[in-house]
């Protein structure tokens, strides 16, 4: 199996607690930031997203603290897409620090929403197959 997509963040003092630790709201973006990395890198933009009358989702985000993290550390934020053929899809994230200590394990459930309807599409998995240029990204 190759590896995740993936994309290095540099943890920024702004972005610490009073502990000097990441704050929790903070791996989220790190989440969401590897995710939109991995549409731009399969070729799909908000627009083409938009034009196509759907918008990505979360419905469900679960995170497992496993490291610190302090400002400098540099880290990679992988990104893996799952499918189980129904109206949700599930993403599998770790950011790991570069001598591959995992910080954290994020799993999330998403979808697609219908833009116009507000109820998430059917297969969001065909969306992505008619807009993206390299399916592999998806591991479709």
């Amino acid at each position: 199996m190759a590896e995740p997509f993936s994309v290095r963040v540099t943890v920024r003092g702004y972005e610490t607690d009073v502990q000097g630790h990441l704050n929790q709201a903070v791996y989220i973006n790190y989440a969401e930031h590897a995710r939109w990395s991995l549409l731009r890198a399969a070729g799909i933009s908000q627009a083409d997203l938009v034009g196509r009358g759907v918008g990505p989702v979360a419905l469900e985000t679960t995170i497992r603290y496993k490291r610190e993290l302090l400002a400098g550390d540099e880290v990679d934020v992988t990104c893996a897409f799952e499918w189980s053929g129904g109206k949700t899809f599930r993403i599998r994230q770790e950011i790991r620090k570069t001598d591959g200590t995992v910080a954290a394990e994020i799993t999330a459930v998403g979808g697609l929403l219908n833009l116009e309807e507000r109820k998430l599409i059917a297969d969001p998995d065909a969306v992505f197959k008619e807009l993206s240029a390299d399916l592999s990204l998806f591991g479709l």
